[in-house]
């Protein structure tokens, strides 16, 4: 039974992982054979793909330097296997968000161009470009998980225990390229955007995407290596290394003998899901011009097609699986729930971040509405919401948490059940993060028409397609947000698990000093993240800020259409900002926890437990908040309380200036923030007991 397993599960995974592939390479050929359009949009596309493309050479090769000490490291304190593991991980993540952003930068004059015919073509042409990377995160992130793992248990003929703690490995460096990635590209996206609004939008009084603007092709640059590359790796070593936590806790609390098949089941899991995601991508048509409901269809399709599937892949991996500990051995039906559990948590994650950042609720409509006496009450409002904002997914994770829990009996147990609903709630990741990358997409098909000056029915076109793309990219990010802190209760209870076979039974009490100084210290760690990220965006803002009015003054020509900006002066400027500053910031997850678990293992239990929920309330209101003031500006450019060059209207821009980098900097990098170090907590544990 269990070679079958072996060999039949690893290969069910291998194949759908490579249809998730195999998807990419042919959708990445039917875009690029459309039209790009005129030579003006050709021009303007291959400035934001060079600019991009040279971002992201050198952001990848200042993690390489940190990546190789780190690889050595874990040769000396966990193993060859694991250190690998660690090289599989972030060359697979590093070529997902390199190859999506290629694809993406490629994909926006398509879009531009499609625009031409109606809403429906420039839609479709603008989810694929997002699809293309969403399949290949998903691909690429179980080719690495169950290749891996299939070559290490049949080839090395390791124990499935073992296999899993190399797996770790695979997941740390995934997540290595996600906070770099998120980190970097926030810094880069938002320091061009916030420079380019504040000087161009209010000094100048030019539009968004006004050529005269030397700031606007970083611009564009920043939303493909922020939102796109930055996304893709984000949500790729989420996948990982939930799949990772689950199939080790699976090892941990079942009996031996069952390793295999539970080692499997989250495998499959993801497996049969990317085939109903390639499913659902088919269902994205709209013929009546209604976007949102068009993209959601597509992944409604792909959440019922993937729960339907759920069952008999449970009933083949899971039916009388056996707790090491007397207890209740959880039925096939408890844990077919469980999963759903984690599918309904996202459908509930999307309708409330929804209705914080959308046009269409109260929210968003209140902060428009303070912005009509000032900015001041502009910024008050966008923070009360962000705050507002953390009750709802709170309660829905907490819910959900409880069902699964008690559904898979409670205890150890009863976590697994969690570990499942997160698996399945990751099962439709490759949509996800298609929906955030058609946001970048349809920004610059925007961008480029405003820039080539293209027929107003262009822009009649794009514009509302990127409206929708804000609200995609606001609403995926809470879905990270929500997958990243169960994931990592997860890891949470696999660190204990280990720290218990090692011989540490301990209970994490606050009653325990040791225990409520690492609480301490992780809630620190968020704050500290958060603030030196925002700091480094503001930094990277002003330096555009100042390059943008030197070109303006030292060159009148500009503003009179007589002579061009230097465009690659801005891009070249937040470039090495980023890189520069993303490096302290990006460390504190990994060199924190390591001293302070050298230190007290008590603590270092407290501190991942003080990541995990100060990580979350802060991510989520800084992106909800963020998503907030976003929408309040483009809700009075579309004409409500003034419109347009109205008071309110500025002070609309400077609350979405002030939301930039908490949107999509600091917010979002603290995902990966949060698994980083919960991960590190994992592989430290040969030095610390």
């Amino acid at each position: 039974m269990s070679d079958f397993l072996t060999n039949h599960g690893v290969v069910v995974a291998l194949v759908c992982a490579g249809c998730a592939v195999v998807y990419g390479v042919l959708t990445t050929r039917s875009l690029l054979a459309l039209s790009p359009g005129n030579e003006r949009m050709r021009q303007i596309s291959a400035a934001v793909q060079e600019g991009a493309r040279a971002y992201l050479n050198r952001q990848y090769t200042t993690i390489a330097v940190v990546g190789v000490v780190l690889f050595v490291a874990l040769i000396f304190i966990q193993n060859i296997r694991v250190a690998l593991g660690f090289a599989i991980g972030g060359l697979l993540s590093a070529a997902a968000g390199y190859i999506g952003m290629n694809v993406s930068v490629r994909a926006n004059s398509r879009v531009a161009e499609a625009a031409r015919g109606g809403v429906s073509k420039a839609l479709d042409v603008a989810f694929r470009g997002g699809a293309v990377t969403g399949m290949l995160v998903v691909g690429l992130a179980l080719l690495g998980v169950a290749g891996y793992y299939g070559v290490l248990t049949s080839i090395a003929n390791e124990s499935p225990k073992h296999a899993v703690d190399a797996l770790v490995g695979l997941g740390f460096g995934g997540s290595l390229i996600s906070v770099f990635a998120r980190l970097g590209g926030g810094i880069f996206t938002k320091g061009a955007d916030v420079g380019a609004d504040l000087v161009g939008k209010i000094e100048a009084g030019i539009p968004e995407d006004d050529p005269r603007n030397p700031a606007v092709i970083a611009d564009n640059v920043g939303d493909n290596v922020g939102d796109c590359a930055g996304m893709a790796a984000d949500l790729f070593e989420t996948y990982a290394v939930t799949a990772v936590a689950v199939m080790l806790l699976g090892v941990l609390i079942f009996v031996p003998d069952q390793a295999t098949q539970v080692a499997l089941y989250p495998l499959v899991l993801g497996g049969v899901s990317i085939i109903a995601s390639i499913i659902g991508t088919f269902a994205v048509k709209s013929r009546t011009g209604n976007v949102e409901r068009a993209l959601y269809q597509g992944l409604i399709v792909s959440g019922l097609l993937a729960a339907a599937a759920f069952y008999p892949i449970t009933k083949w991996l899971m039916d009388g699986v056996t707790l090491r500990e007397v207890g209740h051995n959880p039925t096939v039906l408890h844990l077919w729930l469980c999963a759903l559990i984690g599918i309904g948590v996202t459908a509930c994650l999307f309708v409330i971040t929804d209705f914080y950042t959308s046009t269409r609720f109260s929210p968003v409509k209140s902060t428009a509405k303070a912005s009509e006496t000032g900015h001041a009450t502009n910024i008050i409002q966008g923070l009360a919401q962000g705050y507002q904002a953390t009750a709802l997914p709170a309660i829905v994770l907490a819910m959900g948490v409880l069902g699964a829990w008690k559904l898979a009996g409670g205890g150890t147990q009863g976590i697994y059940g969690i570990g499942v609903a997160v698996m399945a709630q990751l099962s439709l990741t490759g949509l996800i993060v298609a929906l955030d990358a058609f946001g970048p997409i349809t920004d610059n098909a925007g961008g480029i028409a405003e820039m080539a000056e293209l027929p107003e029915e262009v822009r009649n076109v794009t514009d509302p397609l990127d409206a929708v793309g804000n609200t995609t990219k606001a609403v995926t990010k809470g879905y990270a947000i929500g997958s990243a802190a169960l994931a990592a209760l997860v890891l949470f209870n696999a660190f204990e698990r280990e720290l218990a076979d090692k011989g540490k039974h301990l209970a994490f009490s606050v009653g325990n000093p040791p225990v409520l100084i690492g609480l301490l210290i992780g809630g620190m760690m968020v704050y500290l993240f958060a603030a030196l990220s925002m700091e480094a965006v503001g930094r990277a803002g002003a330096a555009v800020v100042e390059e943008v009015r030197r070109q303006f003054r030292e060159k009148p020509g500009i503003m009179e259409g007589t002579e061009l900006p230097e465009y690659g002066t801005c891009v070249d400027i937040v470039t090495r900002s980023a890189q520069r500053e993303m490096i302290i910031p990006s460390l504190i997850p990994i060199v924190i926890p390591v001293i302070v678990g050298v230190i007290s293992v008590e603590a270092l239990g407290g501190l991942l437990i003080g990541v995990i929920v100060v990580g979350l309330f802060v991510a989520v209101s800084m992106t909800a908040g963020g998503g907030a003031w976003d929408n309040a500006k483009k809700l009075i450019e579309d004409g409500a309380f003034g419109g347009k060059g109205s008071e309110a209207h500025a002070a609309a821009v400077t609350g979405d200036t002030v939301g930039d980098p908490f949107k999509d900097t600091a917010g979002p990098a603290i995902n990966p923030m949060i698994k980083v170090a919960n991960i590190v907590a994992l592989l430290i544990i040969p030095i610390i007991t």
